[in-house]
């Protein structure tokens, strides 16, 4: 599937900013729901971030200087198919592709978790040592969930099936099931909410986890605080806080190659903006981070 330009772009940012000729990063709204066992509307998650994009002060006091430059393009929003579970994920994997193919900084913007079986396969295919940073209120490692394996709450377990290495930090949610399968067969490495938000683990503990391999980030935005993140499907009280977040973000994206990354599972709260601006402040900081050290 061939990328194309969205005329509401992240930022709402001039066409010399959002030229997809002169990117060099890429955010794609795919809003896509099928499987969320909770508060839906996750589906309403690219939009909101998108439009709340546009009150981002492009200037970043933190780096000095204005991410926007790069150039960021944005998107058409990808439609997923309703046929089955499997085809959505072959069409945002496809646009994935074509984006890393293009030499771009690919960010989709969920939708569920379930998505980023696609964009992972996609990268992997480009770095096949590839490993996946998680943060995430929930561990995901359920084989499958209500009948399926392409289930929200089983993201995780497919991309251990792949075979990349997974370091999810902020878990503080995980079933007795997922835990007998963690604790025999060691699928990740868990940096529990309750040990990493009080200081008990390190950021550099968390970068040697990953190793020298690239790194897909992943972000269901439930693994930050809902105090500062209410918008989602499943909230979960303890999450990591919003300077713990980046600090995080930024020694990974210095000391190790990101190549790809997803945002998702934002829930839009009606007559509230809180989250989905948090949402797009956080994509803005990703980018910032990516290229600072290049620019």
């Amino acid at each position: 599937m061939p990328l194309s330009s969205l005329s509401l772009t992240f930022g709402n940012l001039p066409s010399e900013m959002s030229d997809l000729e002169k990117a060099r990063a890429i955010v794609i709204p795919f809003p896509y729901e099928a499987t969320t066992s909770y508060r839906g509307g996750t589906k309403d998650g690219p939009a909101a971030i998108l439009t709340a994009s546009a009150q981002v002060e492009l200037y970043d006091d933190e780096l000095d200087w204005s991410p926007a430059e790069v150039g960021i393009a944005t998107a058409a929003p990808v439609m997923p198919s309703r046929i089955d579970y499997e085809t959505p994920l072959k069409q945002i994997e496809d646009v994935t592709a074509a984006a890393l193919a293009r030499g771009l900084f690919p960010i989709v913007l969920g939708g569920e978790h379930a998505i980023s079986l696609g964009p992972v396969r996609a990268t992997k295919a480009k770095y096949p040592d590839l490993a996946v940073l998680q943060i995430d209120a929930h561990a995901d490692l359920r084989q499958e969930y209500e009948e399926t394996p392409y289930s929200h709450a089983s993201a995780m377990c497919r991309l251990v099936d792949l075979g990349v290495p997974l370091v999810q930090v902020g878990v503080r949610n995980i079933s007795a099931e997922e835990m007998a399968w963690w604790r025999e067969k060691k699928p990740s490495t868990i940096f529990w909410a309750r040990d990493y938000c009080r200081g008990r683990h390190s950021v550099d503990e968390v970068l040697a986890a990953l190793g020298d391999r690239p790194v897909y980030l992943t972000i269901d935005l439930d693994g930050l605080d809902p105090a500062i993140m209410p918008g989602v499907g499943t909230p979960e009280p303890g999450g990591l806080g919003w300077y713990e977040t980046l600090d995080l973000l930024r020694a990974l994206f210095e000391r190790k190659n990101v190549v790809a990354c997803d945002v998702v599972e934002l829930a839009p709260i009606a007559g509230e903006n809180v989250s989905e601006f948090a949402a797009a402040k956080l994509i803005y900081k990703i980018i910032g981070y990516k290229f600072n050290q290049s620019r």
